[in-house]
């Protein structure tokens, strides 16, 4: 996709996240039990925070990621992407 929208001067990428604390999980989007566990398999034992992600997106729709396209950027806490 990025190789058919570069002639178009779009750029295409993606962020594949690992597990980021929002709203969602103590709203229902995990059962209780494992909300009280969420990111404990992370590297870092935590689950990310919104304000640690958010610069990601930010780099890229910005400019000085004019050169990046087809790129996913893994955003896991240390547990890579695959």
């Amino acid at each position: 996709l990025a190789k058919q929208m570069i002639e178009k001067g779009v750029r295409v990428n993606a962020v594949a996240p690992g597990p980021f604390w929002t709203v969602l999980q103590p709203s229902g989007g995990q059962p209780q039990e494992k909300v009280e566990q969420f990111g404990a398999h992370s590297a870092f034992g935590r689950p990310g925070q919104p304000v640690e992600i958010a610069p990601v997106y930010v780099l890229l729709a910005s400019q000085e990621a004019s050169f990046v396209t087809g790129e996913v950027w893994g955003v896991t806490g240390g547990a890579g992407v695959g």
